[in-house]
């Protein structure tokens, strides 16, 4: 009884898992964060892409592989 009582009170690693939380939670705000800002980043290349390939009198349409977006 003295032994549980004991093991209850002990609280050497609560740290670690405090610490492992703390990661836990940056980085999934982190995969969040990257995931929300890489749809921001394809439609700012996509623009430039498209006002580049107007300017040189093409025609741009965004193709699945991204080949061949701008035709003439």
């Amino acid at each position: 009884m003295v032994e549980l009582i004991k093991f209850l009170k002990d609280d050497t690693g609560a740290t670690a898992i405090e610490y492992a939380l703390i990661a836990s939670l940056v980085s999934i705000f982190g995969i969040v964060g990257y995931s929300a800002s890489g749809n921001v980043v394809t439609s700012a290349f996509v623009d430039i892409a498209d006002v580049i390939c107007t300017q040189v009198g093409g025609s741009f349409t965004l193709t699945a592989t991204g080949e061949n977006s701008c035709t003439f």
